[in-house]
């Protein structure tokens, strides 16, 4: 697991945290992203209070693109943003002292920070995890300028606030939950089979959607809902609602 993790200091770290990203940061320990204006998915992370400062535990893969445009957002906020030397550790067994529970979801367990050369997880079966309970992934379900989060589930993993304040992308966010039904977004589908993450999904010849991690015979995709059936294929595998 590589993870950068951003401390966020200053007198205005509340607010200006709060007026960017999707949750509600000063309630505790809370998954949140970063949106275009357009309401699509740049990048997801934790936010962890820490004494007089916030984390922001992010795929480290991304960490450098948060802390940039994190950084052209500041303007005059009286913000300090840096990358720290934590780490995290994660497992699903008795939490340590000083762990937090992801706040995803209860089966992800807890993450502990502290000095990064312990970066380790206990070994749990994350991908079991996570398609057993359709938990998205950074850069494999969650694809930056594409993803939509209510289609990626954030609402039901408490990913997003709908009574908070304006956040860049909130208006689409907002129209998406309250005035449409979404036709598409992240399931759960048994697979016979395997297909490399990305393979699309066809039935009777139509696009279904496109197939991301799989584990223990289950999958997780992203369709469109009108066009699930018990004869969808992604190359040689075959999947089926459930």
């Amino acid at each position: 697991m590589d993870r950068t993790i951003i401390r966020v200091t200053g007198d205005d770290r509340l607010p200006f945290l709060q007026n960017l990203v999707t949750n509600e940061v000063a309630r505790g320990p809370a998954w949140s992203a970063l949106l275009t204006p357009q309401g699509k998915y740049l990048v997801d992370f934790l936010t962890v209070p820490d004494g007089d400062g916030i984390l922001l535990d992010v795929d480290a893969r991304l960490g450098d693109d948060l802390l940039r445009r994190l950084t052209m957002y500041k303007l005059r906020a009286k913000v300090a943003l840096e990358a720290s030397d934590l780490g995290v550790t994660r497992g699903t067994g008795d939490a340590p002292a000083g762990a937090i529970a992801d706040p995803r979801h209860a089966a992800l367990g807890w993450r502990l920070y502290g000095d990064k050369t312990g970066d380790s997880d206990d070994g749990s079966d994350w991908d079991a995890i996570r398609v057993e309970h359709i938990i998205p992934e950074t850069l494999i379900e969650l694809i930056p300028n594409d993803t939509y989060p209510l289609e990626a589930g954030f609402d039901r993993l408490h990913g997003v606030d709908f009574r908070k304040g304006c956040y860049v992308g909130q208006e689409v966010t907002a129209r998406m939950k309250h005035k449409t039904q979404l036709r598409k977004g992240l399931r759960r589908l048994r697979i016979e089979g395997a297909a490399p993450i990305g393979t699309s999904i066809t039935r009777e010849g139509r696009e279904v959607g496109t197939l991301f991690t799989q584990s223990g015979g289950h999958c997780i995709a992203h369709v469109r809902f009108d066009r699930l059936g018990d004869d969808m294929q992604a190359d040689e595998a075959r999947l089926f609602d459930v």
